[in-house]
């Protein structure tokens, strides 16, 4: 072979070459792009589901917020009444010892006590 045609040869092996190694990075850069392209996706779909979770997560927040409100309320209606009862138990207790100490005193009206039969006027 002469050196004319081993020179030939080599430029096609090396031109066979190039060929080769630009169709490879070609092929590696549509599957980097490929794969850039499933991430950003992949990232959008999870960004999705965060902003899904976060509402379904505020809304339970929500819900639970009006719960404790409406058992806060419920708590104070409870206690009102609560407090209204034991006040007009206090005030008829209050009154009957009232009414007790002017019958011991003989100075309970006649109508205001007729539970007690009236006491003779006291002379000293």
């Amino acid at each position: 072979m002469s050196s004319h045609e081993q020179s030939f040869r080599a430029g096609e092996t090396k031109g066979r070459t190039q060929e080769k190694a630009n169709q490879a990075m070609g092929t590696i850069g549509e599957k980097a792009q490929e794969v850039k392209e499933k991430a950003q996706n992949a990232a959008q779909g999870v960004r999705e589901r965060a902003r899904e979770k976060g509402g379904a997560t505020n809304d339970r927040a929500w819900e639970m917020g009006q719960s404790t409100r409406e058992s806060a309320q419920s708590g104070k209606d409870n206690s009102e009444g609560f407090m209204q009862q034991a006040g007009e138990r206090v005030k008829g207790m209050a009154q009957s010892a009232t009414d007790s100490v002017k019958n011991t005193f003989g100075m309970a009206r006649h109508d205001e006590d007729d539970d007690y039969p009236p006491h003779p006027p006291t002379t000293y």
